[in-house]
C-alpha cells in the first residue's frame, strides 16, 4: 500500500476501453449524492450533451437551487415526485406518481435524445417495491448506445451495482442533520 504522506511519482495507469456510454451510482447514507449527479450534469451540459434530470421523490412545489441553475443552462428538469413519504397524506397516491415517473424516466431513457439521463433518488421507490427493479435493470441494459446514466439514492439494489460502471457510495462521518441543525438553502437544496 503507497504511503499517503509521500506525493505518487508515477502515473496511474490510463484507461484502453472506449464505451459509448456508462451507468453511474451515486448512494450511502452520506450527503453528496445528488450533488455529484447535478455536477455531472453540468459538466456534460459544458461539452453540448442534451441532458434530463428526473427526481422521484422532490415535486414541482420544491425550489430547489440545482433546479433553477439547471434550467437557465439547458438541462430539462422534471421534478415528478411526490415530496417525503411522511409528508404524504395518501401513499398509494404516492407510490401512483412514482410509477408515472419511472414511465416518464423509461421513456427519456429509451427515446435516445438525450446524452445523459440523471435519476434522482430513484432507489427509494425501488426499494419500497413501487418501481419494479427488473424493468429498471432491462431498461438500462437496453438503452440506446449513446445513453448515460445517473442513479441518485441511499441502498442501491445488488442487481443495479453489478450492471453498473461506477458506483459511489457517500459515507456519513458526521452531519449537521445529527444535532437538530435545519436544512440549509443554498447547501442542502
Amino acid at each position: 500500500m503507497a504511503d499517503q504522506n509521500i506525493p505518487p511519482m508515477e502515473a496511474p495507469s490510463k484507461g484502453t476501453i472506449r464505451e459509448p456510454s456508462l451507468l453511474l451510482i451515486n448512494t450511502g447514507d452520506g450527503k453528496g449524492k445528488s450533488t455529484a449527479a447535478f455536477g455531472t450534469a453540468m459538466r456534460a451540459v459544458a461539452r453540448d450533451w442534451k441532458v434530463v434530470v428526473v427526481q422521484f421523490l422532490k415535486s414541482g412545489d420544491w425550489s430547489v437551487g440545482e433546479e433553477k441553475i439547471g434550467r437557465q443552462i439547458g438541462i430539462e428538469w422534471w421534478a415528478l415526485g411526490d415530496g417525503f413519504t411522511w409528508d404524504s397524506d395518501d401513499m398509494d397516491e404516492s407510490e401512483a406518481i412514482a410509477r408515472q415517473a419511472w414511465a416518464s424516466a423509461k421513456e427519456k431513457i429509451d427515446s435516445g435524445q438525450y446524452d445523459l439521463v440523471v435519476l434522482d433518488e430513484v432507489t427509494y421507490p425501488i426499494n419500497w417495491g413501487w418501481v419494479d427493479l427488473d424493468d429498471v435493470v432491462s431498461s438500462i441494459q437496453s438503452r440506446p448506445e449513446k445513453v448515460n446514466v445517473i442513479l441518485t439514492g441511499r441502498d442501491a439494489p445488488e442487481e443495479l451495482v453489478e450492471v453498473a460502471d461506477t458506483v459511489t457510495e457517500m459515507i456519513k462521518i458526521k452531519h449537521a442533520f445529527d444535532r437538530g441543525v435545519m436544512a440549509r438553502r443554498g447547501i442542502d437544496y
